[in-house]
C-alpha cells in the first residue's frame, strides 16, 4: 500500500529523518497557511509520478499567491484521478541532488539499497542510459546495517565532512524505518544538499506490506490505514473491489474474462505477443459462483473502451457448466452486442458444451458473436481470434 508523500514524511520524521516542516490542504479551506514560512513550494499529493513535468509542483512568494497557486492545482486530473490535497513546504535552495531508497530484490530474496549522486526527476532515464551511476548494496533478510557500513555509502554520495555525518544518519535511519515497518520500498528523491550545508528529504515514497500493518499500530494512530489505495481506483476497480473480484484496469481494448490469476497474466502476455491489447486483469479465484462470473462479464462489456472479449475456463476446482450457465445468463438478460471468443476444458466439459449449444439453439441472433471452442483448439489460435474481432469492431 503506497503512502501520498505527507504521509511518508510523518512516518520519516518518526526516525529522525530530515524533513521540512509542512502543513497539508484540501478543499476545506487554506488556514494553515498562516503556518508556513514563505516562500513556498506547493505538491500535489499523488502516487503517480511525473508532478513536475504536469504542473502539479508549483511555488509562491506569498499567501495570496499560494492560494491561488493551490487553487489551480486542487481538483486537477494526474494519472486519471483528482488531487484532492497539497503539501506546503518551506522552499530551499539547492546545491545538489542525490537518491537513495531501500527495496526488496525478489531475485536475490534480500535487501537491496540504492544510490546514486544523480538524483531528481530524471533518476529513472540516468539507471537506464547510465547504469553505473546508480550503486547498488545488498543485504541479507534481517540483518542490521552498521554504522561503518552506512557511512561508507554516504562517503560514496561524495558526502564529506558534517555532511558526511548526516549522510551516515539518513541512510541509517531509512534503513531502519524501511525494517521495522515491513515497507516495500522506502525511497529519498531528492535528498537534497543544501547551499547552507543541510541535507534534507524533499521527497518521500514509502510502500508498506499491508499484511503486516497490524503489527504497526502507531500508522493507525498516525491516521494510514489499509486502503488498498482506494482513492486511485477508478470506477470500475471501485466496482469490482466491492464484489470481491481482483480486477486492474489497463489501457487496451481487450477484455480478459480467464479462470485465474496466473492465467490471466498469461493472457495479457500473450495478447500483447500477438499485437493487441488487454484492457484489464482479473482473476475469479477458485470455483467462482455463477453471480460472481456475471459480475466479471459485467465489468468487461460495460467497459465502452472493450471491443472484444477473451475468455478461458479451465475446469479444475471449478466447473465448466456452471461457467456455461453463468455466461449464458448474462447473455440472455443482458444482450450484449461485443463479440466473445472462449475456450472451455476440463471438469464438466461435456455437460458445459450442451448447455452453451442448446443457448444457441435458442437464441441464434444472441449468440451470433459468440464462439466457445474446445481443448483441441489451441489458446494461442483463440486469442488471435479476438484480436481479429476486437479490430473489425473499430
Amino acid at each position: 500500500m503506497r503512502l501520498y508523500e505527507y504521509e511518508a514524511k510523518r512516518v520519516f520524521a518518526r526516525y529522525g529523518l530530515p524533513v521540512l516542516p509542512g502543513v497539508v490542504i484540501d478543499s476545506q479551506g487554506y488556514q494553515q497557511l498562516d503556518k508556513v514560512t514563505y516562500p513556498v513550494v506547493i505538491k500535489g499529493q499523488a502516487f503517480v509520478g511525473g508532478r513536475g513535468k504536469s504542473g502539479l509542483v508549483q511555488f509562491a512568494n506569498s499567501r495570496d499567491e499560494a492560494q491561488e497557486k493551490i487553487a489551480s492545482v486542487l481538483g486537477k486530473c494526474h494519472g486519471g484521478h483528482a488531487i484532492e490535497r497539497v503539501l506546503v513546504e518551506p522552499r530551499v535552495n539547492i546545491e545538489r541532488e542525490l537518491y537513495l531508497s531501500v527495496i526488496v530484490d525478489r531475485l536475490q530474496h534480500r535487501f537491496l539499497l540504492m544510490t546514486s549522486r544523480r538524483g531528481g526527476v530524471d533518476i529513472e532515464e540516468v539507471a537506464s542510459s547510465e547504469p553505473e551511476e546508480l550503486l547498488k548494496y545488498h543485504l541479507n533478510i534481517g540483518a542490521d546495517m552498521h554504522a561503518f557500513m552506512a557511512r561508507k555509502t554516504a562517503s560514496g554520495l561524495g558526502l564529506s565532512g558534517p555532511l558526511l555525518n548526516a549522510g551516515t544518519a539518513v541512510i541509517l535511519g531509512l534503513y531502519r524505518l524501511f525494517v521495522g515497518y515491513d515497507c516495500k520500498v522506502a525511497e529519498i528523491n531528492p535528498l537534497a544538499v543544501t547551499d547552507d550545508g543541510r541535507l534534507l528529504v524533499l521527497d518521500a515514497k514509502v510502500d508498506l506490506d499491508e499484511d503486516a500493518m497490524f503489527r504497526h499500530p502507531v500508522l493507525k494512530d498516525m491516521g494510514i490505514t489499509a486502503r488498498h489505495e482506494v482513492g486511485e481506483l477508478t470506477d470500475r476497480e471501485k466496482v469490482a473491489k466491492k464484489a470481491g473480484i481482483p480486477y486492474v484496469d489497463l489501457d487496451g481494448d481487450i477484455g480478459v474474462f480467464p479462470g485465474g490469476a496466473g492465467f490471466g497474466i498469461a493472457a495479457i502476455d500473450l495478447i500483447q505477443h500477438y499485437g493487441g491489447k488487454p484492457a484489464n486483469f482479473m482473476d475469479s479465484g477458485g470455483a467462482p459462483t455463477q453471480e460472481k462470473l456475471r459480475a466479471m462479464l459485467g465489468l468487461l462489456l460495460d467497459n465502452p473502451r472493450v471491443k472484444a472479449i477473451f475468455g478461458a475456463r479451465f475446469g479444475g476446482i471449478s466447473r465448466c457448466d456452471d461457467w456455461a450457465k453463468a455466461v449464458v445468463q448474462y447473455v440472455v438478460e443482458n444482450k450484449p452486442l461485443k463479440p466473445m471468443v472462449m475456450r472451455m476444458a476440463g471438469n464438466m466439459e461435456e455437460q458445459g458444451r450442451k448447455i452453451i449449444e442448446q443457448a444457441k439453439n435458442e437464441h441464434p441472433e444472441l449468440f451470433r458473436k459468440i464462439k466457445v471452442y474446445a481443448y483441441d483448439m489451441p489458446i494461442e489460435e483463440v486469442i488471435k481470434e479476438t484480436i481479429r474481432a476486437a479490430k473489425a469492431e473499430k
